[in-house]
């Protein structure tokens, strides 16, 4: 059931804590321009082994859209919060893309909060700036619904697409549901990036998921992250940018693996 907390600076951000008695916490961390729904996959198949906690980011889903940039530093503190708020201590946290971002952040900021860490489909900057604000830009001026299409296009395979149309259209929902200033508010923590130097400061023990068809991160960002974050172990999947939806069981079983230290 959807709950929401209010961070600190007023912004109300939704969350669903399914808490299993004896059993970790996963926190799971979506993607630009989607919402908690897209880890429907991972709740139904690893809800019996951790207790999940996911989130939508400021921005989208169901939580509050403030104006403005938003910055990652400002999306890292917003988990750091729920956290709190709920009384938690430690979690493993896998994020994807931008929750992905989100996660390396934490990584090199608030150690302290980790157990496990899985960077899935994401990367350590997304330059050039200059993409990123005119991406802002149209957005803002034209809304959600031109580049629904284009971004389908880019976060699954056309095999997928074409024998998984509901999966697909599940996300393309949540993708015309996301508000323009949210969206556009996270493209610029996105924007604002630059990570590479600090994931070598990652202590967390690290799984990076890479896509081999993804063409928004594409496998050589992984690469970059598993090289620089110490220890860090590098999968790779048959699949484009939304792993944890289009490989779904191989995703899930990589991250239970990898969690339960079986791997």
């Amino acid at each position: 059931m959807t709950r929401h907390f209010q961070a600190d600076d007023g912004c109300a951000i939704a969350f669903d804590y399914r808490p299993v008695e004896g059993k970790p916490v996963l926190l799971l961390s979506a993607s630009l321009g989607t919402a908690m729904a897209l880890f429907d996959p991972q709740v139904e198949a690893l809800g019996s082994q951790f207790s999940i906690l996911r989130y939508d980011p400021r921005g989208h889903g169901a939580s509050s859209v403030p104006p403005g940039n938003y910055s990652l530093d400002r999306l890292g503190r917003d988990v750091i919060e729920l956290l709190d708020y709920l009384e938690i201590d430690r979690v493993h946290f896998a994020g994807v893309s931008l929750g992905g971002m989100t996660g390396q952040w934490l990584g090199y900021r608030a150690p302290e909060r980790l157990d496990g860490l899985i960077l899935a489909n994401t990367s350590a900057y997304m330059g050039p700036p200059g993409g990123w604000a005119s991406r802002i830009a149209t957005v803002l001026a034209d809304g959600m619904e031109p580049m629904v299409d284009p971004v389908i296009e880019r976060w699954f395979t056309s095999a997928f697409r074409t024998s998984s149309a509901p999966d697909v259209e599940r996300v393309r929902s949540l993708l015309l549901a996301t508000e323009a200033r949210g969206y556009a508010g996270c493209c610029a923590a996105i924007r604002d990036m630059d990570l590479r130097e600090v994931a070598a400061l990652i202590r967390a023990r690290s799984l990076v998921i890479a896509g081999a068809k993804d063409p928004a991160t594409p496998p050589e960002h992984a690469e970059l992250l598993a090289g620089r974050i110490p220890e860090a172990k590098l999968v790779t999947l048959d699949a484009a940018h939304l792993s944890n939806v289009e490989q779904a069981a191989t995703f899930n079983d990589a991250v239970a693996s990898f969690l339960t230290g079986a791997s």
